[in-house]
């Protein structure tokens, strides 16, 4: 199977399931063709609707269709949608709003566009909501098959998504599970959690690894919340070390939110390996070789950690 951006799988999968839903609508901010939901308007114009440069219209116009009964999945870039975060806060988190807000171009991987288009800090904040639910798929695979599962899914439910190719990384047969992690790889000597664009990186990193006799066991960490913590407090019990990869800030995403929980319920060496400071514009392979996201930075970001 190709590597292919999330966003494309995303498009793929929700215009299959309109097929047989009429329930689903699709709201966007002025970016279909960017978000991928350029054909569900073209095939279902009847319940596509574009707000313009609005995003805050969009959040509100989602809660409204929700409340209506729709299934409103309301589209944009992850930096332009988090941004209105007291309006996601009030009208979707506390109302319980059946709306899936999809955040597209997410993290470095967006490459050229520069910061100003990056998503960097939306999963910090989006943690932050009760009632909101976190998805970052992996791959084409979980993409399609966590979509299917947010349909039926009763709330509101924050999916984000890369503009950047990934290569496919689950195994045969692979189901998705709201809230479960997956492991990808088994080791003994340090537990590598990932989400997102990163994690065929870390699979790489973890053969380089396996060359200097360190065995990474690699987990792909799908939903962000609800946490996995049985899993990770197993797999981290049998290594006693943790890294954790992300292509975001490392305040307050996956790092945070594994070192919220070890720090109660399992003191562990752990390093958080994502972006200090603000992202740049460049190659996506360029800026993930910069920021020490590539296979090589990753293994490197190991061994330090292990002191190996």
């Amino acid at each position: 199977m190709p590597a292919k951006a999330t966003r494309v799988a995303f498009g793929e999968a929700l215009l299959e399931l309109a097929a047989t839903n009429t329930r689903i609508v699709v709201v966007n901010a002025d970016l279909a063709k960017s978000t991928m939901t350029q054909k569900f308007a073209e095939t279902y114009p009847d319940r596509a609707f574009n707000v313009g440069v609005a995003e805050a219209n969009l959040i509100g116009m989602g809660a409204g269709l929700a409340l209506s009964g729709w299934i409103p999945f309301i589209c944009t870039f992850a930096c332009f949608v988090i941004g209105r975060f007291e309006t996601i806060r009030l009208s979707l988190a506390y109302s319980h709003a059946n709306v899936k807000i999809v955040g597209t171009h997410a993290g470095l991987g967006i490459g050229e566009d520069g910061y100003s288009q990056m998503g960097m800090e939306d999963l910090t904040l989006a943690r932050a909501l009760p009632n909101l639910a976190i998805i970052q798929p992996a791959d084409e695979v979980e993409t399609k098959q966590a979509v299917a599962y947010a349909v039926d899914h009763d709330g509101p439910v924050y999916f984000r998504l890369t503009r950047q190719a990934v290569e496919p990384v689950s195994p045969s047969g692979y189901i998705f599970q709201f809230g479960k992690g997956a492991v990808l790889r088994r080791g003994s000597d340090v537990t590598i959690l990932a989400t997102g664009g990163p994690l065929s990186n870390c699979l790489k990193a973890a053969e380089l690894l396996a060359a200097d006799g360190l065995q990474a066991e690699v987990i792909n960490i799908a939903t962000l919340k609800p946490l996995d913590e049985e899993l990770i407090l197993r797999s981290v019990g049998k290594t006693g070390h943790v890294v954790t990869v992300e292509d975001h800030t490392i305040r307050g995403g996956l790092g945070g939110a594994v070192a919220e929980l070890l720090s109660e319920l399992l003191p562990t060496p752990l390093k958080r390996l994502g972006v200090e400071g603000f992202g740049e514009s460049g190659d996506p392979k360029g800026l993930y070789a910069r920021y020490g996201l590539d296979p090589d930075g990753i293994a490197q970001t190991v061994r330090k950690s292990l002191n190996r």
